[in-house]
């Protein structure tokens, strides 16, 4: 279990410990999978599986997560978080914290939720973020996610905090949009971080530096 740093996408964090491993362990290649992808900008819990271990990737994958979010109210960008600088900008002047409540509270049990246009979804042969960055318009189909809680942890307009937790596949980003959407102004995330996974939490896990302390190779030290 590792905690993603901000920046880094989930392929950078497979690949330095694929890398990492390959080098300490003097073997060319090895296996390396994560169960379930983290945006550059969101940190928290990875979990990763090395060698026949990647054929449980789908089972830690499939398992509920929960996260902690911190949404900015009254403006929007096109990626609904900070990757892209905001675009729209709405009213706030209305939204007090018994609104937020309410609206907040709308979004639990089963939704249909369309994915963000910069995320990973894949349509006609391409991933949803390259349509968008050529400035495309794709056709993304919506589906069914389950959110199972939802609190509030702080309400500081025009930024609250909130905590989520959900089925696998659930966009916190296109959440953070329709949660801006129902209160007649507009959202996106200025931070998210992973907190848990199944039965893993992010406490338990390890930072990248952490991990290669495990080796006393004299390169690590």
């Amino acid at each position: 279990m590792f905690d993603k740093p901000y920046g880094w996408t989930s392929f950078d964090l497979v690949g330095k410990v694929r890398n990492f491993l390959c080098r300490e362990l003097k073997i060319k290649k090895l296996k390396v999978g994560h169960a379930g992808t983290l945006d550059p900008l969101a940190t928290g819990l990875m979990i990763l599986c090395t060698g026949a271990s990647t054929r449980q990737v789908d089972t830690f994958q499939a398992q509920e997560k929960e996260y902690t979010a911190t949404l900015k109210l009254g403006a929007i960008t096109p990626s609904y978080d900070r990757e892209t600088e905001e675009s729209q900008w709405f009213p706030v002047e209305h939204i007090d914290e018994q609104l937020f409540f309410t609206v907040l509270n709308g979004f639990l049990g089963e939704q249909e939720q369309i994915p963000p246009v910069f995320s990973a979804v894949k349509i006609n042969g391409k991933r949803a973020y390259e349509h968008a960055r050529a400035g495309k318009e794709p056709d993304i189909k919506a589906k069914k996610v389950v959110i199972s809680s939802l609190q509030l942890i702080s309400f500081r307009l025009p930024e609250v905090e909130i905590s989520i937790t959900c089925s696998k596949g659930t966009y916190i980003r296109a959440l953070a949009r329709d949660i801006g959407t129902k209160l007649g102004s507009g959202a996106y995330l200025t931070g998210l971080r992973r907190t848990r996974s199944g039965n893993f939490c992010v406490k338990e896990a390890m930072s990248f530096d952490e991990f290669r302390q495990l080796f006393p190779s004299e390169e690590n030290t």
